[in-house]
């Protein structure tokens, strides 16, 4: 058995049996966990499958958004914009789609309010960020943070690759520019801001993994080149498979040059799926194996079909 067939033989084995999979020893499912597992599945056909299709497709809220856990959240969360990648991956009915992309279209960052965009040019100095660019938040009424745009990014993008109306184009202009201004000056991007009361912040390699997924327009920046070239030199050294995986999802998505290594590190990291307890990672080691074989990256804004 090859080292995919045995992670998603694990994952399989994984599941509840209501449908999709936990977030950490919690016995209900985790729409993000499910997402990722769903996705190291990918053409896999069986019951498994089947059911984590169903338990999103169940759990939608009436606004379509989706919620972080099942029976949570009924207004919903970042998951939405996972959901719809993952639904998407696997050829999921569009109709449940094309309900959250208009969510995700609606959504947006608090700064992006006038009166959030004030106090953040006037009052609340302590973050160093321009509030006229605004991504997408955690949960509604939040401010934006890089992981949820990013995600967010990725879903429309896929979603309407030739951006044809104006509100599309405007959220996806507004992302992206909120990426590239919230990069930490060392290249790279934190959680949320890359200067917090005049100190620079350091930057996390699956966060920098994650938003380079959302930059992949044939210009590239300095703040997209800078995190690549980060992203290169961090990962050579980096022994966490979560990290890894992230990193060479990220640079097949780029086709640099360092992927095929990055790869290489990830595989030696898994000595046994079965020593990972954490679905998600050993979901996102197949996701990344999986795509290093020439198959089909969820994450890529080509088309997967």
């Amino acid at each position: 058995m090859g080292l995919f067939r045995e992670l998603q033989s694990e994952i399989e084995k994984r599941s509840l049996s209501g449908g999709g999979w936990p977030a950490g020893n919690g016995g209900r499912a985790g729409i993000e966990t499910t997402c990722y597992a769903l996705m190291a599945l990918c053409c896999h056909q069986g019951h498994t499958r089947q059911k984590a299709i169903d338990l999103l497709l169940s759990t939608q809220n009436p606004d379509g958004s989706w919620p972080a856990f099942e029976g949570d959240d009924p207004l919903g969360c970042w998951a939405t914009a996972l959901a719809v990648i993952a639904l998407r991956f696997v050829q999921s009915p569009s109709s449940p789609t094309e309900k959250a992309l208009r969510w995700l279209l609606n959504n947006k960052g608090r700064e992006g309010h006038w009166l959030w965009n004030w106090k953040f040019r006037t009052v609340d100095r302590g973050v160093q960020f321009n509030p006229d660019k605004y991504g997408w938040p955690w949960f509604p009424g939040t401010v934006s943070w890089v992981i949820p745009t990013a995600f967010s990014l990725i879903a429309l993008k896929q979603s309407f690759p030739g951006c044809h109306t104006e509100q599309v184009v405007n959220r996806i202009q507004l992302g992206t520019e909120m990426l590239r201004d919230r990069a930490c000056p060392e290249g790279g991007w934190n959680a949320g801001n890359g200067i917090v009361f005049g100190a620079a912040l350091n930057p996390h390699l699956d966060t920098t993994a994650i938003a380079l997924l959302a930059l992949t327009e044939d210009y590239r920046p300095p703040s997209t080149l800078e995190a690549l070239n980060w992203v290169r030199q961090t990962c050579v050294e980096c022994s966490s498979v979560y990290s890894l995986a992230w990193s060479a999802v990220a640079l097949l998505i780029h086709q640099d040059r360092v992927a095929d290594l990055c790869i290489a590190r990830l595989r030696r990291a898994l000595s046994s799926s079965r020593s990972i307890a954490n679905i998600e990672t050993l979901s996102l080691a197949a996701i990344a194996i999986n795509a290093a074989g020439g198959n089909a990256n969820p994450f890529s804004g080509d088309d997967l079909k």
